[in-house]
């Protein structure tokens, strides 16, 4: 009997460069094509958004690495030719679609950026090498960014006509502010581990050969506080540029009483 043929479309993990691994609380989503250095293709997108769907609820922490010299060496170059990747839709095609299907088709990739900053979970992302484009912006969607001193991010995107789409630029400027991130993203410069970390880029730099344990040492801070205090704190922390000074002390009066009234016991 033949074996069915496999669904290009339909995500295979390992295939599509994506590794998952739960342990209890904390899950390691691993981008493992390290000959490629990880770079990515709307396969890889479609396997990262079914790992945020498919998460347990036990899940906490989420620990985004990759194998190889390079975290992500940013979008599959095959894209910007006028083949494509076969069985993926090619820039000149995209070009070419009606508004509303482009307009879909792009929201499809963004989710695979998007679901990191889910407010029952906390991600992490270790990052090492080259972190360019696409594997810039897969970083920012994490909440907190552990570096290897050789780290090198850039944004290409401005420099090749295009605009950074992945849901980067949101959490870029409110890491660097407007006029920082602007300059690193229309010149698509390097920046690496030193000023990444003094500009708020990156929470911590270590040396590569330290870079997975240290990591995972933040994951086991991150998971020796109670889930539901740390839930309703990032949530306080998330809607703070949103909120005036006042109604920032409104929404912590809320959630205290939330939590007071949880740990006596107390329902609603």
């Amino acid at each position: 009997m033949t074996a069915p043929a496999t669904d290009p479309q339909t995500p295979n993990l390992e295939r599509d460069g994506v590794r998952l691994e739960i342990d209890g609380d904390l899950a390691v989503v691993t981008l493992c094509q390290p000959g490629r250095r990880n770079a990515q293709s709307p396969a890889m997108w479609r396997a990262l958004t079914a790992v945020g769907r498919e998460l347990p609820g036990t899940v906490r922490v989420v620990l985004l690495r990759a194998e190889g010299v390079s975290f992500s060496a940013g979008l599959d170059r095959a894209m910007f030719t006028p083949e494509g990747i076969p069985g993926e839709p090619s820039f000149l095609q995209l070009a070419a679609a009606e508004d509303k299907e482009l307009d879909e088709t792009i929201a499809g990739y963004q989710d695979a950026f998007t679901w990191w900053r889910r407010p029952d979970l906390v991600t992490v992302a270790a990052v090492q090498g080259h972190a360019v484009g696409a594997g810039f912006q897969l970083a920012l969607g994490c909440d907190l960014r552990v570096v290897a001193e050789d780290v090198q991010f850039a944004m290409k995107e401005t420099s090749l006509g295009l605009v950074p789409d992945l849901a980067g630029t949101k959490p870029l400027t409110d890491l660097v502010g407007y006029a920082r991130a602007l300059e690193i993203c229309a010149t698509g410069r390097w920046v690496g581990a030193a000023e990444a970390t003094a500009i708020g880029l990156a929470n911590l730099a270590v040396p590569a050969a330290e870079l997975d344990a240290a990591a995972r040492d933040l994951a086991a801070a991150l998971l020796a506080a109670p889930r539901d205090a740390v839930i309703e704190t990032k949530a306080l922390l998330q809607g703070a540029a949103g909120r005036s000074y006042d109604e920032q002390r409104t929404a912590e009066r809320a959630a205290q009483a939330r939590r007071l009234r949880d740990l006596a016991g107390i329902g609603d």
